[in-house]
């Protein structure tokens, strides 16, 4: 599947954080959902958190307490909020939505995921 790699990244020392974000357009007036996920150097896709139309939030058992996923009505953003960073955490990270939901600077794939850029983030 094609996906867009935004350019750059982040680089995190451990034990540091990092907040990752997804711009949503119309994302409450649509109940959207949102999932985050991470991909590894070696290709292994990881589902790490997602946050509900009502706001309920799920999370890998390998991220609870560290990683908080959260919403932002009026700026029709999602988060990932990352603490307590581990080299670990080393990967691509992206997050994705179900159309009618969009990211913007987004994909639409041909199942009707939506998915945002991935952003590598490297953890030291």
């Amino acid at each position: 599947d094609v996906q867009l790699v935004e350019s750059g990244g982040y680089s995190v020392q451990a034990g540091g954080s990092l907040r990752l974000s997804c711009a949503a357009p119309r994302f409450a007036a649509n109940r959207c959902s949102m999932d985050w996920y991470r991909q590894t150097e070696g290709g292994k896709r990881e589902w790490l958190s997602s946050i509900s139309a009502d706001g309920t939030s799920r999370y890998a058992e390998f991220v609870k307490g560290r990683f908080n996923v959260s919403k932002d009505k009026v700026k029709e953003t999602v988060y990932l909020q990352m603490n307590s960073m581990k080299p670990e955490d080393t990967a691509m990270y992206s997050c994705k939505t179900m159309w009618p939901c969009a990211v913007i600077g987004g994909i639409r794939a041909d199942d009707n995921t939506y998915w945002g850029r991935w952003t590598q983030v490297t953890v030291s």
